[in-house]
């Protein structure tokens, strides 16, 4: 049977998954038609129609309620996820919904119940499980003769996005966006650290606003404990060095092991383990060994790395009726520590328990 896939949101973030969606159909990698896509701005969502041959529409719940969408894709501001959620999921629809699910924890926990109420999948934009060289440095790091994890240290900066290719200015409005750099952006990493370290026991917090928007932080530092008792420290800053493209710089110490990366999607992998000299695993190996752990071989389906894979394992779950992943489950579990790292930050840097 067809999938079929709408889109609400016609924005910077909707451009890339509706160029993935077009590829994944134009190519027939998937047996889905993108059938409608939508913008409360109707000269944008007639933009995306004329590009995509899909109907255009002003009104989300048309999409939601329409028989010819089987998948709603959710890409407006964060604080319109969960009334579009709600709707999709009460209307029996599968969904994908971009990060962060909502402004708060409250919300997310009802958005999760009402997913599972409805018996519908859903999965998140967590597009970071699906890097080639996050995945592989996970990979490396099961090795268990390099002995426990200790510690991690991650930076993440990009300019503040209410600037350059953006091209929004919704992230500066707490009412829309929920907070700055740590919500907003840093999600990402909370999962990623939760990938690579486990559980999480206990957070320390604290945040800064430079720029001025009431409710938004643009620095954020955490001390994060895992259960197995391994550390971690967290820099997440907004700047305005607008020529400077986003980064992430990793670095995971094991008893018997370095790793570090300033890459979070493709680039090299660098280690130092045991007695031996530094190591560096070049783009393509990294690239190539992603693709046998995915198990994404195959000349249609590599060229799939030009838009992240993220978009074609959430539908190709939906076509097979598994469940995809990252789904709602991980991205509550992401939100109960942003939102302790907001507690501890508001306590003075208080411990808090998770």
């Amino acid at each position: 049977m067809t999938l079929k896939v709408g889109l609400i949101g016609c924005g910077f973030i909707g451009r890339f998954h509706s160029a993935a969606i077009r590829a994944i159909a134009n190519g027939s990698l998937l047996d889905i038609q993108y059938t409608v896509v939508c913008d409360e701005d109707e000269a944008r969502a007639r933009s995306f129609a004329d590009i995509t041959g899909a109907r255009p529409e002003t009104d989300a719940l048309r999409v939601s309620s329409s028989s010819d969408v089987d998948v709603v894709y959710i890409c407006v501001p964060t604080g319109g996820h969960k009334r579009l959620v709600l709707e999709a999921a009460a209307n029996g629809k599968h969904i994908f919904c971009e990060k962060p699910l909502a402004t708060n924890l409250a919300d997310v926990q009802e958005m999760v119940e009402g997913v599972e109420r409805a018996g519908i999948k859903a999965g998140v934009g967590f597009v970071l499980r699906h890097s080639p060289i996050l995945t592989v440095l996970k990979d490396l790091l099961e090795d268990g003769s390099l002995g426990r994890m200790m510690a991690i240290v991650f930076r993440d900066d990009q300019f503040y996005p209410i600037t350059g290719h953006y091209q929004s200015e919704w992230r500066k409005d707490h009412s829309l966006a929920g907070g700055g750099t740590l919500l907003e952006h840093s999600i990402h990493d909370i999962d990623v650290l939760r990938w690579l370290g486990g559980d999480i026991a206990s957070v320390r917090g604290e945040t800064s606003n430079f720029a001025g928007n009431e409710g938004i932080e643009d620095l954020a530092t955490a001390q994060l404990e895992f259960e197995s008792g391994a550390k971690a420290t967290l820099v997440s800053v907004w700047h305005s060095v607008v020529s400077r493209p986003s980064t992430r710089h990793i670095e995971v110490f094991m008893e018997k092991g370095v790793f570090w990366t300033d890459h979070d999607f493709l680039g090299p992998i660098h280690y130092q383990v045991h007695a031996q000299n530094d190591v560096t695993i070049p783009e393509e190996d990294v690239l190539d060994r992603y693709l046998g752990i995915a198990n994404l071989r195959g000349e249609r389906l590599e060229r799939m790395i030009r838009f992240s894979f993220e978009d074609y394992l959430f539908l190709d779950a939906i076509s097979q009726g598994r469940a995809p992943f990252p789904g709602f489950a991980e991205a509550l579990e992401a939100h109960k520590v942003v939102d302790a790292i907001y507690r501890s930050a508001a306590a003075d840097g208080e411990r808090i328990a998770l």
